[in-house]
């Protein structure tokens, strides 16, 4: 039984690697009679030495189950739902090996504890990470909480455990065809010690893992009943909107209508913060009419102001600083001697590549509530992706100990990195400031100027490449250098000597038998506050990679399909990804070539491989009044081993979504210090009637389990781009194509 003592929110030593009854220490709002398992499971040995906080605490994920009365189960998760469907995939997990319907489970987001620490002493969701950090570990949970029952089940029937049986929910002794519903039991098997050893389900009687599974949360998005951050109401909050300095850097310095805005209907009142000037009143519209109104004088701050925005800062002013600034950089992948393979080769190609600033675009704009209560705590709800980080950090910027903040994590409405942790990009500092200030609940929200003003960019990417070919049109040498800053190192520290893995990735370590290589990383700081984009350095660098690739094989008079497969004769499992695309897409067929409707019609192929799965992708376009028109998109994707396949079409439909609007549509551009788009009229994404009919088809090649949420994005841009240059002549060495007025092809 639950002694109702214990907040959820106190940290707990929990026993690495196997599962622990926290039924009877006591957690403030677990149900009574409910069975409540935790289990704490350690990070790789070279993971934790890299964690800073190593050296006290060793890094964990743990889970929470709770399996109540009413036979319905909660699982506090250690990762945040955000449309990419971990919720559903942990309660497939679990419930496999505990023989529990997922459609039973609620999951929510565990508060932040030392208990949940994954990433490198970290906790976050992102980098297609959570599902494959946490298999094991949920499967381990599941199956302890079955035996369990199962022996709760022996006391009560007073008959052998091997004369029991589980199926969905409940127990079932088949010779008397007596059957218990496992939340009869859970006040018994509460009492129980957690078994040392248990046997996991083979793959072979799998009842819920690897099939498409229903998602959880599809019925209250589709009724208008999920709750994200800018639906959640405390009882007595005043709501906030802000007018931040049009260029970092500036200050506010004077209010000229100061009087006649505090007069406008529902305002309570008028501050002034660091970079923005913001208006408190009792309704959020009342409060964005008011802070609009503000007449703002804005003055530089004074030097040395952190992140400021130099006023002469440009797009075009950046992509030259890159291109200008020489290697060799720092060295991220080597094989042989590029150098004195370039010298040689019968034919040498070079090419540099560029990609623009991106903003997130999500569809919910940032938002926060802040509270603080009489003992001197402060509740924060706010849409984010580490909880711990944004604890430690509202603690910062409230001037109270960590421990004193509690961080409530609703559901994201769209995130692809945003939620991190950035400088100035995330509301919860002024909520906390406008909190204390009125001595009541505020809730801020961005407008989506706002938000498009201050967001976290992907970075502006900027590569050079130079390939030898041989007397034959093979390629023996590769020497590229990707220029720039990666959000890697921005946000987690940078190592000297060692090329920034964002930086790289989908340059470096690409699978290609070319025997003499060398990739570089040419740090350029900027002075952007740069983010995570979804699949982050992939989702540019590939696309210079593959479209680099396609020029060596015309130069070598070679088919770039044809030479990938050659040059992945040793790499089995890309090899058959490549050739599984191929199939899907009804053969390889390069083009140009008429298609049924009377359109010329090209084909362009790519390979990625990002975050531990691989891709292989096929897009089909025409030109239609000089613009590009994707007909298909053919995507093959091996992530190892998968929980739901349904779940893994739906995210690679949705990253070929966002990477086709990046490769068509998308680009953030600087002039004189200022981002020039402030709204999606001056932003524009993909529009439902461009988007693509997509196939995908699932290759599990047994290898350990890889990524889903980025892994389906990268490849679209190169293919398309190769496609485009097989139906024109013209190469695409920029993004996104909507700078290129095409000729018409019919």
């Amino acid at each position: 039984m639950n002694s109702m003592t214990r907040d959820f929110h106190d940290p707990i030593d929990l026993p690495e690697g196997r599962p622990t009854n926290l039924s009877r220490r006591g957690f403030l709002g677990a149900s009574v009679g409910a069975l409540v398992l935790g289990i704490s499971m350690p990070v790789p040995k070279a993971v934790a030495q890299n964690a800073a906080s190593a050296a006290k605490t060793a890094p964990r994920v743990s889970a929470f189950l709770e399996i109540r009365a009413d036979n319905t189960v909660l699982l506090r998760s250690p990762f945040v739902e955000g449309g990419q469907g971990v919720s559903t995939a942990l309660a497939q997990i679990v419930g496999e090996e505990l023989d529990a319907d997922p459609a039973s489970f609620t999951v929510e987001c565990a508060p932040p504890g030392k208990d949940y620490l994954l990433v490198n002493g970290n906790r976050f969701t992102g980098g297609s990470y959570s599902v494959r950090s946490s298999y094991q570990t949920m499967r381990l949970v599941g199956a302890s909480a079955r035996q369990m029952l199962l022996q709760a089940a022996v006391a009560r029937l007073r008959v052998p455990v091997a004369s029991l049986t589980t199926e969905p929910g409940r127990i079932r002794h088949a010779a008397s065809n007596r059957t218990i519903e496992y939340g009869a039991l859970a006040a018994e098997a509460a009492t129980l010690p957690v078994p040392q050893d248990v046997t996991l389900r083979s793959e072979k009687d799998f009842r819920w893992i690897g099939k498409p599974v229903v998602r959880l949360d599809a019925r209250d998005k589709s009724t208008g009943k999920a709750t994200y951050g800018i639906d959640l109401k405390i009882d007595g909050m005043l709501q906030a909107a802000v007018q931040h300095a049009p260029r970092r850097g500036l200050e506010p310095s004077g209010l000229t209508n100061e009087t006649e805005v505090k007069g406008m209907p529902g305002v309570h009142s008028i501050h002034r913060l660091p970079g923005a000037v913001a208006v408190v009143a009792d309704r959020w519209w009342h409060a964005r009419r008011a802070v609009e109104t503000l007449q703002v004088t804005w003055t530089e701050a004074t030097s040395g102001a952190p992140r400021a925005m130099p006023s002469d800062f440009s797009s075009e002013g950046r992509k030259a600083l890159l291109s200008a600034t020489p290697g060799p950089g720092i060295s991220a992948d080597t094989a042989g001697d590029a150098a004195a393979a370039l010298g040689s080769a019968a034919h040498v190609v070079s090419a540099t590549y560029d990609a623009p600033y991106l903003a997130h675009g999500q569809l919910e704009p940032p938002s926060a509530i802040a509270r603080w209560n009489e003992d001197g705590t402060l509740d924060l709800w706010l849409p984010n992706q580490a909880p711990e980080l944004f604890q430690n950090a509202a603690a910062k910027a409230a001037g109270i100990a960590a421990e004193k903040v509690k961080i409530h994590s609703p559901l994201l409405g769209g995130f692809f990195g945003r939620h991190f942790l950035y400088d100035t990009a995330n509301p919860f500092p002024q909520a906390i400031a406008l909190a204390k200030a009125v001595s009541r609940p505020v809730k801020i929200i961005w407008s989506r100027e706002e938000e498009f003003l201050r967001d976290a960019l992907r970075p502006m990417g900027f590569a050079r490449f130079r390939g030898g070919l041989d007397a034959n049109g093979m390629p023996v040498a590769l020497e590229a250098e990707a220029v720039g800053e990666g959000p890697v190192g921005r946000w987690f520290g940078r190592k000297p000597d060692v090329a920034d893995r964002s930086a790289v990735e989908g340059i470096a370590d690409k699978p290609y038998a070319i025997p003499n290589r060398r990739v570089a990383h040419v740090l350029v700081d900027d002075p952007n506050i740069i983010g995570f984009w979804r699949s982050v350095g992939h989702s540019m660098n590939d696309f210079f990679y593959e479209t680099f690739f396609d020029e060596l094989a015309d130069a070598g008079k070679q088919d770039p399909y044809q030479l990938r497969l050659r040059l992945l004769a040793d790499k089995p499992r890309h090899k058959t990804l490549l050739e599984a695309v191929g199939d899907l897409s009804g053969g390889w067929k390069r083009g140009p070539y008429t298609a049924a409707d009377g359109s010329k019609r090209a084909r362009g192929v790519a390979m990625a491989s990002p975050f531990g799965s691989e891709v292989a992708t096929i897009a089909e376009v025409s030109l239609k009044n000089g613009t590009v028109a994707v007909h298909d998109v053919w995507v093959a994707i091996d992530p190892g081993s998968i929980v739901n396949p349904g779940i893994i079409e739906a995210q690679v439909n949705s990253a070929v979504a966002l990477g086709l609007s990046s490769a068509l549509l998308e680009e953030v551009v600087y002039a004189k210090g200022v981002p020039q788009a402030r709204n999606f009229d001056a932003y524009p994404i993909l529009p439902p009637e461009r988007m693509p009919r997509v196939h995908v088809r699932i290759v599990q090649s047994g290898a350990p389990m890889g990524g889903i949420g980025e892994p389906g994005l990268p490849g679209v841009p190169p293919a398309v781009a190769n496609a485009v240059a097989a139906l024109t002549g013209q190469r695409i060495r920029s993004l996104p194509l909507s700078k290129i007025k095409f000729g018409d092809m019919g």
